[in-house]
């Protein structure tokens, strides 16, 4: 079946504007984008979501502030729970922890009630989610928030320094790196003896008919009742078009033994996200 009639078919998508809007199918980053060629506005959070996606991700999402709480939760199955299965996956008594791509602090909190002790440095290439953690933190713990670190800075590009950090962990960011390999090692470094990498991300499907499931079953979420409106469907689309780099989980073990890993696994996956563990010998 050609691209086009499968996303007409399972997702009805061509219908949702009228007959003022004219579209085009794009099989783009392994998944399905459908590419507008204007700009909608989102009623539900008053943020404009055009055709060309903003600059980097980091626009992407620091427009939203606020609105990214909700819709994180209305367009990922099972957020919390994953959130959950990745805390309870991390070491009980870290002294320095580094979260990658905090955003609006939905892991931060978290982790910082997990291990209220440790110090954190929080990294978000958006200076408006950084102030959004740096807030939700202060609020939820102002001692801990005190002894914190907050930088505005692209992880990929951020000093992570050797032998720096117990734990590094990330929630739903390591996607939008196209060099993993590089990442990978460089975090590698970051670690301590015996130190762990915890993370969650989007992750492709190990065969192109899987990935065709995923992105099917994604579409239908989305458009359930109370998930997300139709701007809302376009935005998440040209952001992954633009910005996402999806890997299979066999290519992520690779990668992670790669850097110097060991003790690799996958401990939680639903659809396209998983939370998986490395560790450091």
């Amino acid at each position: 079946m050609q691209l086009w009639r499968f996303l007409e078919q399972f997702c009805g998508l061509v219908q949702l504007v009228g007959p003022c809007d004219t579209w085009s199918i794009d099989d783009a980053v392994n998944g399905f984008v459908l590419h507008r060629r204007f700009f909608l506005t989102n009623t539900r959070n008053k943020v404009s979501l055009m055709s060309d996606s903003p600059k980097t991700a980091s626009d992407y999402f620091g427009a939203m502030g606020f609105e990214y709480d909700s819709l994180i939760h209305r367009s990922v199955p099972c957020y919390d729970e994953m959130i959950g299965k990745l805390i309870n996956y991390l070491p009980r008594h870290p002294q320095t922890v580094l979260e990658l791509g905090c955003g609006s602090g939905g892991l931060s909190v978290p982790l910082v009630r997990h291990v209220p002790d440790c110090e954190f440095t929080f990294v978000d290439a958006s200076e408006e989610m950084v102030e959004l953690t740096r807030a939700r933190v202060q609020a939820d713990s102002p001692e801990t928030a005190r002894r914190a670190t907050f930088v505005t800075a692209r992880f990929e590009e951020y000093s992570m320094g050797v032998d720096q950090f117990d734990v590094v962990t990330s929630s739903i960011s390591l996607h939008h790196v196209e060099d993993k390999a590089a990442l990978f090692r460089r975090v590698r470094e970051s670690l301590k003896s015996g130190g762990t990498f915890r993370f969650v991300d989007q992750l492709s499907g190990g065969t192109d008919a899987n990935h065709k499931l995923t992105w099917q079953c994604m579409l239908e979420f989305w458009r359930a009742p109370g998930n997300c409106t139709d701007a809302e469907i376009q935005g998440l689309l040209d952001h992954a078009k633009a910005h996402d780099h999806y890997t299979p989980l066999a290519a992520h073990f690779h990668l992670l033994q790669e850097a110097g890993f060991v003790g690799i696994d996958c401990v939680w996956r639903d659809l396209m996200w998983s939370v998986i563990t490395a560790d450091v010998t």
